[in-house]
Parts: structure tokens; sequence; C-alpha cells
């Protein structure tokens, strides 16, 4: 398939994403299924869709310094994936861009809006895009810079500090590392990791989990033990079940359990033996967690659609020796892999989530046995939805002890 219709793909989805409010990453995923790419045009509809998406307030900055008037959606996105490429992406050259997105911008549109975008971009490529040292507002030049809403860079100032918030806003804009987790009822890690090898596909070892590699070189997803004998599992996320410290033998309660990768990292460390009891919300997302403990041979996971804030209906006090409450939240920890996000999440999001997360809290605590083992995880790093949470529950729980390996500063 054509470079051109690579691009052609990419602006469909950011115009979906942008717009709609899609998810990048699924999108991306389905584009790839239904069309017929090369491993190279993959990677390079990837880094488009992805990257545009990352940079969207810097770029749309470096556009309104060439655009004064108002254009149609797929227009502006044409636009931001264009001066993407050309402000970003050194190996593509300036007038390969401009040349593909007059080109689409003739399917799509008529020969003015070709001329338009052809005069747009040749203004980029002769002047370069504007600087941001002219922004006064610090706020602003970090949120411009780092393409992180306003709202969201002062939230983060006010918890954590300008130069802390100015080194997650761009630590956020760094390709997010691929990793991926042994079934060790299948295969050894050495073993796994001698196979990828041959595959042309390098790892070393995570240093957060045993059953962990992360990928220095070639894609996981296309390996034969993908599947079956490997997940695909970000290494932070393989850090919880391994905190959860489960035994062979032992019935554990999964609250929040889907799409399923800390459920069946779960029963692998149970060695497939006891019970894990998993829920979530939605038919369709239990099916995905489902779907996933048969794909790895995992027969001690039992799925059921349930809201967790009612369990006690299903479940007697002190039913679990060990609860994984793994709560819904804002995901503004994992804007490397899913940068859409951030534009689409309100501060009213998060209050409203921090309601929903303590009140999961209350409900699943009493069915953890009096010697069992509770953990509360999210993937975000707003503190309402953390720290702030932790604190205000054991206020109300003084009787509850806490790691301290796990939880340093939280009193």
């Amino acid at each position: 398939m054509s470079n051109k219709s690579v691009r052609e793909i990419a602006l469909k989805l950011l115009n979906q994403v942008g717009e709609s409010g899609g998810f990048s990453h699924i999108l991306i995923n389905q584009a790839i299924n239904n069309n017929n790419l090369s491993n190279q045009d993959k990677g390079l509809l990837t880094e488009i869709v992805y990257g545009t998406l990352q940079r969207k307030l810097t770029l749309e900055y470096y556009v309104k310094h060439f655009v004064n008037k108002k254009t149609d959606t797929w227009v502006k996105w044409l636009l931001y994936m264009s001066v993407y490429q050309m402000a970003f992406l050194e190996r593509v050259p300036d007038h390969a861009v401009i040349n593909e997105a007059v080109t689409i911008a003739k399917k799509r549109g008529h020969k003015g809006i070709s001329g338009f975008i052809n005069g747009v971009l040749r203004n980029v490529q002769r002047q370069g895009v504007p600087d941001t040292s002219q922004i006064k507002d610090p706020i602003e030049k970090i949120s411009v810079e780092t393409s992180h809403p306003y709202w969201l860079v002062k939230r983060w100032i006010d918890q954590y500090g300008r130069a802390t918030t100015k080194a997650m806003c761009e630590s956020n804009l760094e390709t997010k590392k691929l990793s991926v987790r042994v079934q060790p009822l299948k295969n050894t890690v050495e073993h796994v990791q001698n196979l990828l090898n041959k595959e042309g596909i390098e790892t070393k070892h995570s240093e957060l989990s045993q059953q962990g590699l992360n990928i220095i070189k070639g894609n996981p997803l296309n390996s034969k033990l993908f599947p079956k004998e490997i997940t695909i599992q970000d290494e932070t996320s393989m850090l919880v079940s391994e905190m959860l410290d489960v035994e062979p033998g032992m019935k554990v309660l999964d609250a929040c359990s889907a799409p399923g990768g800390k459920t069946t990292h779960i029963a692998e460390k149970m060695n497939n033996e006891g019970t894990v009891i998993a829920y979530d919300l939605h038919d369709k997302k239990v099916k995905l967690v489902k779907d996933k403990a048969e794909t790895l041979d995992l027969d001690i996971i039992h799925t059921s659609a349930q809201d967790s804030r009612m369990l006690n209906e299903i479940h007697q006090e002190e039913s679990f020796d060990r609860i994984l409450l793994d709560a819904p939240c804002s995901g503004l920890g994992v804007l490397r892999s899913k940068p859409d996000i951030k534009y689409h999440k309100t501060e009213q999001d998060i209050y409203d989530l921090t309601k929903i997360q303590r009140e999961l809290l209350e409900s699943v605590f009493p069915l953890l046995k009096s010697n069992g083992s509770l953990i509360y995880s999210t993937c975000t790093v707003d503190q309402n939805e953390n720290e702030d949470q932790i604190k205000a529950f054991l206020d109300d729980h003084p009787d509850v002890q806490v790691d301290p390996n796990f939880f340093q500063g939280i009193t």
C-alpha cells in the first residue's frame, strides 16, 4: 500500500478521534487489521496519528500563525498532520509531505482547498514554525510547548510545582516502551527471550516483574509466541500483580478487571491454582477478560458483569485473601500511549471519578479477610485520585495497616 493511502487513513483516524472522541489505540489497531499494510506503513501510520495527537496544541499554535480563517475540520487535521511531519519527522522530506497533502486535498475537496493547503505548507517550509519564547504566561508556555491543556498544567503545578510538571509533560511526549509478560506455565522467561531473539526481537529483563521482558528492538505482535505464550503489558502494570503477593490456592477478587492483563497475571502467579473472581461493569468488557484467560489457558478465572459497589449482595464479608481494586480513573498517567485522553478530560471528570473510587473502596474492603491484603491502583498521576484518596480512607479506617514499602509518605 502506498504512503499516500497511509496518510489518507491517518487523516480519517485523526478527524474521527479529534472530533468524535474515539479511542486512538483502538482505531489504529482496527485500521491496521482492515488494511493490507506493510510493517513500514504500519509504523508510519502509528507515528503520524500518535504524533499529531500528542502535539495537537503545539500544532494548533503553529498553524494559527499561518491561517487566519476557519476551515473544515478535515482541512485542519490535514494541516496538523502535515506540519507535524515537517516539524518533527526528520526522515520525511518536506516536499513529499506537501505533495501528499495537496493530493489528499484534491481528492477530498476542490481546487481552491488544495491551493490553500499548498500555500500554507509552502509558507511553513519557507518561514519555519513560530517560536514559543514570546509566550509570557509560564503556564501557557508549558501548555503550548508540551501540548497539555492549560487547566491540566495549572492543576499539576499546584500539586507538584512548575519544574516537576514541566518534566512530567515533556515525558508524556516520549515514545512509550513496549514490554511483554511471559506465561510461566507454558515457558520460561529465558527460553522465550531466546526464541524472540531468533525472530529478530531483542529484549532485556524487566526490573519490576520476573515475568517481564522489555522490548529493545522488533515488534512482539509479529511473534509466533503472541498471544498464547506472551502478553503485551506495560511493566508498571505488571508491578501491581507482583505487589498483590498472591499464592496458589488463594481466593482473589479483581473488582475492576477489564481488559484482563492484571487478572491473568494474578492467575499465572497462582500457578492456575485457587480462584480469581473477576468483575467489570459491562458484558463487553468482561468478555475481554474471559477471552484473554482462555487464550492463556487459565481456568481459575471466573468472570461476571457486576457493579463492584454492590458486591456485598453477592459475597459475604471476609471472603477474599487478596483484593485488587484497579479503580476507574482519569487515565492521566498513560498519556504516552493514549495521548487523546488529555484533550477529552475535565477537572469535573476527576472529581466525579474520586467519588466512584471512594465508593468502590468502601464497598470491597469489608470483603477482605482480616489478615488479607488489598491493592488500590490507578493509571493516573492526579493526587486527588491517589494520595488524597488513600489518606481519606485511612482516616476513616484507623485499624488498616499500610505497607510502608509501597506507600511511602502517606500517613
